[in-house]
């Protein structure tokens, strides 16, 4: 995980005074005009107003509240077939027309080293619209103390289930984005994230051995009615192992859990190593999706236009245009989308203003798509868009950045209790862990926060020391069955890494109970030679 970068510290009253839409377009159009004066054949804008709350607390201490805010424009041009950017924080009309012409004369510097004219699919524009994440509780206007109890208690609940000390953290986002674009589109969005990270760690006081149980809680984009947990958003977890919530979360039950099951790792039977049948629960395949999927199919990476963060992508063109390269099983499909409510990445429009969509990624274990932007949509012969631009702030340049991409569910009814008792030696992992994967995306390994023995269709017990190897073509086509759409849910990263200078993104990844046969499983704990 990355550490956030956030902007200037504020006070929290300061969170909840909105910038008008129609200052907003005044300083759009000023961009807009100084731009297309200035010989820029396309112009966008983005005004962006970044707030930000994070609670840091440990046992039954508060360590830390901030709240940040960060504000200004970010001007994008097209001159001479060329990109140029620039950005300000002098939001008024001057110092943005100056952003806007400074942008096109790096356009015209560009020109001169580029070989090629960029290739814009159109959009069209949608006049002035406006978007906002659907939230019934706007975590502005909750208050601290509020918050700072709820994080305390789920401390105390986890230390009187067993753990010697909890962390529990709460970070809160509001990205308020105005984009305009010379294709006339005025979009006013609203978009709300929240993420509650707790760690329980477990102490023998005898031997000094420690063990940890990090939360199961996806992050999520809606409000703070996501603590509201109620009974009929419950989902029973095969054999009965852990509570998971679907649309709300339980806190304080969640940390009672890791408090207990912390302690219980420090007795877990150390894993021998071998294959194995894997049934792996979503609140851990999410980021197995995310490395091995969502990352190779970034089509900038896929070109070796970015190769930070671990490198390009072993999904080359080559095997994209044979439309038979098999990727997974045929029971193996994944679909990319910027839509799904509550999901970190939905949006109602992309940073180049394109409409948020859904597309296939692989289908039927076959790949069929990539992710891409306006200028990258020509390669693969598409029409237009998928709407996969994105920054992080006003000052960074937008570029490709990953959608939600996910796993469907099962066609075939099937719940995880059904699916373990078909297991004759398995492990069933939860919770997200340590990973490794090599500058391909395609030879990985994986660790968990809960790892339980399945022998002859029944979970018999808890283990240690587990990490699964494989290659991701090797891994998906070893996916066996998948349960269905009922045991469907979403995890995600909050601070998902990319690009240089460095971009954070969210992004959510969903799938039901899944299972893999015969994959690799070391023991972590024990030396090689």
């Amino acid at each position: 995980m990355l550490v956030p970068v956030f902007g200037n510290a504020i006070a929290a009253e300061e969170l909840m005074n909105p910038v008008a839409p129609a200052f907003k377009k005044s300083l759009a159009d000023a961009a807009l005009n100084s731009a297309t004066r200035a010989g820029a054949s396309y112009c966008d804008v983005r005004i962006g107003r970044y707030l930000n709350q994070f609670i840091t607390t440990r046992n039954l201490n508060v360590e830390n509240i901030v709240n940040t805010e960060s504000s200004g424009v970010g001007v994008r041009v097209i001159a001479n077939g060329a990109y140029g950017f620039a950005s300000t924080n002098d939001m008024s009309p001057d110092g943005v027309a100056n952003a806007a012409r400074q942008a096109v004369a790096i356009a015209r510097a560009n020109a001169r080293l580029q070989t090629e004219a960029l290739q814009m699919a159109p959009v069209q524009g949608v006049g002035e619209v406006s978007w906002a994440t659907p939230y019934t509780r706007d975590w502005r206007t909750v208050p601290i103390k509020e918050k700072a109890d709820m994080l305390i208690a789920a401390n105390k609940a986890g230390l009187d289930a067993g753990a010697s000390f909890m962390e529990s953290r709460l970070f809160q986002v509001n990205q308020q984005k105005y984009f305009a674009s010379t294709d006339g589109s005025y979009i006013d969005q609203d978009i709300h994230r929240l993420w509650a990270p707790l760690t329980a760690t477990a102490v023998d006081k005898a031997t000094n051995k420690f063990r940890t149980r990090d939360s199961l809680a996806a992050p999520v984009g809606m409000g703070f009615e996501y603590f509201d947990a109620r009974p009929e958003h419950k989902v029973q977890a095969a054999g009965g192992v852990t509570t998971l919530y679907t649309r709300s979360y339980d806190l304080i039950g969640d940390a009672r859990a890791a408090g207990r099951q912390a302690r219980e790792k420090l007795g877990a039977k150390s894993v021998e190593p071998g294959k194995y049948d894997l049934v792996l629960s979503p609140e851990h395949l999410f980021l197995t999706i995310h490395e091995s999927v969502g990352h190779p199919t970034e089509l900038d990476r896929v070109l070796g236009y970015e190769a930070n963060y671990a490198g390009t992508s072993f999904a080359s063109l080559d095997k994209w245009r044979t439309k038979k390269f098999k990727f997974g099983s045929e029971r193996v499909n994944f679909i990319a989308d910027k839509t799904t409510p509550g999901s970190l990445g939905a949006v109602g429009y992309d940073d180049e203003g394109v409409p948020a969509k859904r597309w296939d990624i692989i289908k039927d274990g076959i790949l069929v798509n990539y992710q891409a932007t306006r200028d990258q949509a020509h390669i693969i012969g598409e029409k237009e868009s998928h709407g996969c631009s994105y920054a992080d702030s006003w000052n960074s340049v937008q570029f490709q950045r990953m959608p939600n991409v996910s796993l469907a569910a099962g066609k075939k009814r099937l719940t995880p209790d059904e699916m373990v008792k078909d297991v004759k030696k398995g492990i069933y992992i939860l919770g997200r862990g340590s990973y490794s994967i090599d500058q391909q995306r395609y030879n990985f390994q994986f660790g968990g926060q809960l790892y339980f023995e399945i022998r002859n269709g029944k979970i018999t017990g808890p283990l240690e020391d587990v990490a699964y190897q494989s290659n991701t073509q090797e891994f998906w086509n070893a996916c066996s069955a998948i349960c269905d759409e009922r045991d469907w849910r979403m995890g995600g990263s909050f601070f998902d890494g990319k690009g240089q200078p460095s971009q954070v993104s969210a992004v959510s990844h969903g799938s039901s109970t899944t299972r893999f046969n015969g994959v690799n499983v070391i023991n972590t704990a024990r030396k090689i030679g």
